[in-house]
């Protein structure tokens, strides 16, 4: 019988937010503003964890101690607006960022839509019947749920865990279980009824 194998997708850093904002403003002159602004620019998986904080700190380290990808693949993407599957050491500049910023993270944003399309149905290719695709993000919004959902069905999963926890905990609660090395349960995705809600 196959191993089942196992990736995971990290929702977004609101890009619009009060860190978004210390990041991108002109006068910024901490170390990862500098890095932006650099040649070389900065980890995408580094500025989304300043822009959020805990919570996508929490998705990164989880991601890395527990992805079990197939031969080939990245175990951790990262959903970037506009640019659609990232791994998180992927590098963006200060112009870049910006770009990333105005695109609308909704499933009626076609700079949005359409790159995600197009790049889980790349790494769709790239998995057995068997493996899973753990998204680390809200279920219930259709903003995720739709167009993961179209692409990998029933491997799509989450954490049972997330239901009814706040962002912050949520990132609590993955550091936790990244030092501890105790995986947290996956659950199939909640049924889709309309447009923004999630049962």
């Amino acid at each position: 019988m196959p191993q089942q194998r196992k990736v995971f997708l990290l929702s977004p850093a609101n890009c619009s937010g009060k860190r978004a904002g210390f990041l991108l403003r002109p006068q910024a002159s901490f170390d990862l503003a500098l890095r932006l602004r650099s040649s070389d620019g900065a980890e995408i998986g580094d500025v989304f964890s300043f822009m959020s904080g805990l919570y996508f700190r929490g998705k990164l380290a989880y991601s890395r101690v527990f992805a079990d990808p197939p031969a080939g693949c990245g175990g951790i993407h990262v959903i970037v607006p506009g640019l659609g599957l990232l791994p998180p050491n992927y590098r963006v500049d200060l112009q870049a960022l910006k770009a990333i910023a105005r695109v609308r993270v909704d499933v009626d944003e076609r700079r949005y839509m359409v790159p995600l399309r197009a790049a889980a149905a790349e790494l769709c290719e790239r998995l057995s019947d068997d493996d899973i695709v753990v998204l680390l993000g809200s279920v219930a919004t259709f903003k995720y749920l739709k167009p993961l959902g179209d692409t990998f069905g029933s491997a799509l999963r989450f954490p049972g865990e997330f239901v009814g926890l706040g962002d912050m905990s949520r990132g609590s609660l993955m550091l936790r279980s990244a030092r501890s090395g105790q995986e947290l349960r996956y659950v199939g995705m909640p049924a889709r009824k309309t447009k923004g809600v999630a049962a």
